[in-house]
């Protein structure tokens, strides 16, 4: 256990403390309250207001998209986008195992199944190389229609998931999807801030999903965002969004099942503070990371997880892979109980109950990865 206190005593010179160290915490050093009273003194607080209009133009600014809009978090965003993909009730989407419940959950919300590849090691993102192996074995093209041969179903999306920031081989699953007839549909709620081959991810597909849960690197406590470059579809957006309401200066119209996915504007005052800060932030981290890969290099049994090959990676939650599911919980164990959060990586998607029916590929790499991944502090110390 002396390379655990190692570990610990590291973490706490590092913050600086000796009291409890979260996982990650929010930073609030802008303008934050400044926007914050600025909302309240306007009375728009809700749905409508400046900053919701500013923070989607400055996001999209930011990420290199023509259009974006906010969301109230990082699900909605990702439902929304499905939903512009057309993936409707009895389609498949194909995904990762290994990601968060929301990228599954989104699917589900559409009334489609999800089917799960493989990832690779470096990234822990999507295969493009497992993805194509599944296309192959599994399906083909019918008059533009990607049909799984074995449900006789339509394969309308693809989900590849950007794991704690760091990009996955994006460009190699635009081209596969393409070749299929398949939507890409990038969930990037973690990797605001993140670039493979010096592209901002989120924007390789036709349309791609931010969040700013409270633990993301920014935040508004909740809070997506949408971004696209087809006008059509940012339309259709705003509009499903927004109850899918006729604007009208009175009349109460709706003309499609719409959904109460607004960022209300106290959100966006604050993001609008929180992306002035973003790049103080991604300095940090990737400082962060510096510190932590050179301290574990001297352990055999613990490895950092850094950016794969040609990503700028966020860092947003830092990684390391230890040797086995044993050596895992172990230092899950000592490092909790002494004051450090840590996790690990997520169980299986195909191994939670109401995703055990869905169609998986071969998934060597996540299940060697989910038994071996932990996430240790991340937060922005200033």
């Amino acid at each position: 256990m002396q390379k655990y206190q190692q570990v610990v005593d590291f973490i706490q010179k590092l913050y600086n403390t000796k009291e409890f160290i979260p996982l990650h915490e929010p930073k609030f050093i802008g303008n934050e309250k400044k926007y914050l009273n600025e909302c309240i003194d306007s009375t728009f607080v809700s749905s409508v207001g400046e900053f919701v209009e500013r923070f989607e133009q400055e996001f999209a600014q930011y990420v290199g998209s023509k259009y974006a809009i906010a969301t109230v978090n990082g699900t909605a965003a990702l439902h929304i986008a499905l939903l512009l993909a057309d993936v409707t009730k009895e389609d498949e989407v194909i995904t990762q195992a290994l990601s968060f419940v929301a990228t599954c959950n989104a699917i589900s919300y559409c009334g489609a199944e999800p089917i799960f590849v493989d990832v690779d090691i470096e990234s822990m993102g999507m295969s493009p190389v497992a993805l194509e192996n599944f296309l192959e074995q599994n399906c083909e093209v019918i008059e533009n229609v990607c049909r799984n041969k074995t449900t006789n179903k339509t394969i309308k999306a693809c989900v590849p998931m950007h794991t704690f920031g760091h990009p996955c081989k994006i460009d190699a699953i635009a081209e596969v999807c393409d070749r299929w007839h398949i939507t890409l549909v990038e969930d990037s709620a973690e990797s605001l801030g993140s670039f493979y081959k010096q592209k901002h991810t989120g924007t390789f597909g036709k349309v791609a999903a931010f969040s700013f849960n409270g633990n993301k690197i920014i935040t508004s406590g909740g809070g997506g965002v949408i971004v696209t470059d087809d006008e059509q579809l940012a339309k259709r957006a705003k509009h499903l969004t927004t109850t899918a309401k006729v604007a009208h200066k009175w009349e109460y119209v709706h003309d499609a099942i719409g959904y109460n996915y607004r960022m209300p504007n106290l959100n966006a005052a604050l993001l609008v503070a929180q992306l002035e800060q973003l790049e103080k932030f991604l300095t940090f981290k990737r400082q962060l990371a510096k510190e932590y890969a050179s301290f574990f290099q001297k352990y055999e049994h613990i490895s950092f997880i850094s950016q794969p090959q040609n990503a700028h990676s966020n860092y947003w939650l830092q990684a390391v892979l230890l040797d086995s599911k044993e050596e895992r919980d172990n230092f899950l164990e000592f490092t909790n109980s002494h004051g450090i959060m840590t996790r690990p990586i997520w169980r299986l998607l195909n191994r939670l109950e109401m995703f055990q029916h869905a169609e998986s590929a071969e998934l060597t790499n996540s299940l060697f990865l989910q038994e071996r991944v932990v996430n240790i502090s991340s937060g922005v110390a200033l």
